[in-house]
């Protein structure tokens, strides 16, 4: 079996690899269906008014979106060979629908058959979310 067009085997990762960057509309559609998706009902995350209420701008992503975008955006470079095995994150500025979220990410650490990531994502009021994932690769030729 041959690895992934594009994704790097474990032997060729080297601390100091950047990842490709991803940028992601923030749309109210996306905000809203996958705070429901994660089964988040508070109303700050899908009613404007409601949100606006409890003094925010506007509705804003959970942190479960969060954590899967930053999941995506590693497993995309890293390949289906990756599996993730710690995700840990801290959240800034709020994401809020009409704005784009950058993720951008370099390796820091390489050990044992682990691969550490340092992400971050960035909005127009800042970083959204800061902080780092674990990965390693199933064997197979890409480990």
């Amino acid at each position: 079996m041959t690895a992934t067009v594009g994704a790097p085997a474990y032997e060729a990762v080297q601390i100091g690899d950047r990842l490709p960057e991803l940028q992601i509309p923030l749309t109210r559609t996306l905000i809203v269906a996958t705070a429901f998706a994660s089964r988040d009902f508070q109303d700050v995350h899908h009613d404007p008014e409601l949100a606006k209420a409890r003094g925010s701008k506007d509705v804003f992503m959970n942190i479960l979106t969060t954590n899967g975008l930053v999941g995506r955006f590693v497993t995309d470079w890293a390949g289906p060979r990756a599996s993730l095995r710690r995700i840990a994150v801290r959240l800034g500025a709020p994401n809020y629908p009409g704005d784009e979220m950058s993720l951008t990410g370099e390796v820091i650490a390489k050990d044992d058959g682990l691969v550490t990531v340092q992400i971050r994502g960035a909005n127009s009021l800042g970083d959204h979310v800061t902080g780092t994932v674990v990965v390693t690769w199933t064997a197979g030729g890409n480990r």
